[in-house]
This record gives structure tokens, C-alpha cells and sequence, in this order.
């Protein structure tokens, strides 16, 4: 009898224990960092960053949206801050009330319906959007600005996420160079031709580009870039979505990042390729 009491005992003190955890998370929220095994993607910028897949995706397309719409950087690091803290930059299927989506809109506050929401490039356009309209955002701390877009319950929140999305604002406007790298896992989402007409298609919806990224035999893209700035912006996007859309190797300049490796090294330089980024998605085998 002692001994079953003893057992009983434990357990108690076991449960209690995983309840004071549960509330302790649910009281810091954000400010709480549990280790994951599903971080694949790391950023370096003045700073380190560490991702899973979807969400370095989705941090890819906010920053690619805010370019598209000629928002300042700084506009872009609000965005992001706004969205790690609200949904920890994933695109969240409901929230606190009728909320969803990166940005935790609600479709009873004018945002749109929930099925636009749900959309990353439309949450980002009308977060941006919003934020243009708020006088003098620029000169705001970050979690002020957000909080005039947002008004969120919890108006400090954002700031403790500032660092992070200078770093990946820096990166993902192509600020430095080889700064995006992911590892790929051995089941990438897509393969083949579907890979290379919608790598190419949601590339250019997210850049607001014409027709420049063109198809390369259905095995990748080629995609001119003006100056490295935006050779820089276009690669980290695609390595972005490396795993969502099957990338197996991405090459601007004299450096290439491979799926196999997950990192960026040099190459030798390809006179024909100057100017130009070059992506390969896996082959349908």
C-alpha cells in the first residue's frame, strides 16, 4: 500500500508539474523559446536567425511584398515583428477570436475574408497598406508602429521581436550576401515540372515582376537581376522556399547553395550567367 501511494504520489507531482509548465508558457507567450528539431534554415546578418521551412517562407514573402509595394526597409522589419509575434510567422488557420492567418487579422474588423486572409501575399499588402496610412510610422519604435496597425492588447509585445527582423529584413532585401541558408529535407514538397512553373509564377507574384524569371526546360528558372542587391533578394528567396517549392540548387555569381549541403560555397564564375540568378528544382524521379 505504501508503495502504490508513493507511485500516486509521483504522478501528482508529475502532472502538477507539466500544468505549472503549460501555464508558465501560456503566460509568456512569445518570450518563451523551446528547442525544435524542424529549425532548418538559418540567417546571418549582423546577427543570427535560426527557422523552420514555413517559416522562413512565409518571412520571404512579407519582405518580398514590402519591396514589391516600395515600403522602406524599416516598413519590412515592422512586418515581420508584427507577424513573428502574432503568429510566429506561420499562417495560422484561426486565434483569438475570429483572427487568422500571419498577421492574425480579423474578417470582423474589415480585414477580408478569412479565405484572403489565409493568403500571405494579401495579409502582407493590406498590413502594409495599413501602415502607410499611420502618420509618422518611420520615426516609431517598432512595436509602436505595429501597435497602431494591430491594436493589440499586448502594445509592448512586438519590440522583443526588433532584432530578429533586422536581421532577416537585411538578408531577404538582399543587404549582404549568401545569408539565407536551408537544408532541404529528402521529400521536398514538389518535383519536376510543377516545381519549376510554380517556383517561377509565385517568384514573380511575390516581386511584382513581368516576365523575367523564365523557365528553364521545366528543370528551374533563370531570372536576370539588375544589380547584386536584387541577385541577393532573389536568391534568398528561393532557398526561402526551398523545401515548398523542390530546390535543389540556387547560383548567383560566384556562389551556390545546394539543397545536398544546405550552405553556400564558391564556384567558379560563369561569364554567360553574369547578372543572372539560376535555380534547379529535383527531378520527378
Amino acid at each position: 500500500m505504501r508503495t502504490r501511494a508513493v507511485v500516486a504520489g509521483g504522478v501528482v507531482l508529475a502532472l502538477l508539474a507539466v500544468v505549472g509548465v503549460l501555464l508558465v508558457v501560456r503566460k509568456l507567450g512569445g518570450d518563451l523559446r523551446l528547442p525544435t528539431a524542424t529549425r532548418i534554415c538559418t540567417v546571418q546578418a549582423d546577427g543570427r536567425v535560426t527557422l523552420d521551412a514555413d517559416q522562413m517562407a512565409n518571412a520571404a514573402t512579407i519582405a518580398a511584398i514590402g519591396a514589391q509595394l516600395e515600403m522602406p526597409e524599416r516598413a519590412v522589419v515592422v512586418a515581420l515583428a508584427t507577424a513573428y509575434q502574432e503568429s510566429g510567422l506561420r499562417n495560422l488557420a484561426g486565434g483569438d477570436r475570429d483572427s487568422v492567418g500571419l498577421f492574425q487579422q480579423r474578417p470582423s474588423q474589415g480585414w477580408g475574408t478569412p479565405e484572403r486572409i489565409r493568403e500571405p501575399r494579401y495579409a502582407a499588402t493590406r498590413f502594409y497598406k495599413a501602415l502607410r496610412k499611420v502618420r509618422g510610422w518611420e520615426r516609431m519604435r517598432v512595436t509602436d508602429a505595429a501597435q497602431r496597425v494591430q491594436r493589440s492588447a499586448f502594445p509592448e509585445a512586438y519590440e522583443k521581436w526588433a532584432d530578429e527582423s533586422e536581421v532577416l529584413s537585411k538578408a531577404l532585401l538582399g543587404d549582404v550576401t549568401g545569408a539565407v541558408a536551408c537544408t532541404v529535407g529528402r521529400t521536398p514538397v514538389m518535383r519536376g515540372e510543377a516545381a519549376a512553373v510554380a517556383l517561377t509564377r509565385n517568384l514573380t507574384l511575390d516581386w511584382g515582376l513581368a516576365s523575367s524569371a523564365v523557365p528553364t526546360d521545366l528543370t528551374g528558372l533563370t531570372l536576370a537581376a539588375s544589380d547584386q542587391r536584387n541577385g541577393w533578394r532573389y536568391a534568398h528567396w528561393l532557398v526561402s522556399h526551398a523545401q515548398d517549392h523542390g530546390v535543389k540548387r540556387v547560383r548567383f555569381g560566384a556562389l551556390e547553395w545546394t539543397a545536398r549541403d544546405g550552405t553556400w560555397t564558391e564556384v567558379e564564375a560563369e561569364p554567360a550567367a553574369t547578372g543572372r540568378v539560376v535555380a534547379e528544382v529535383f527531378g520527378d524521379s
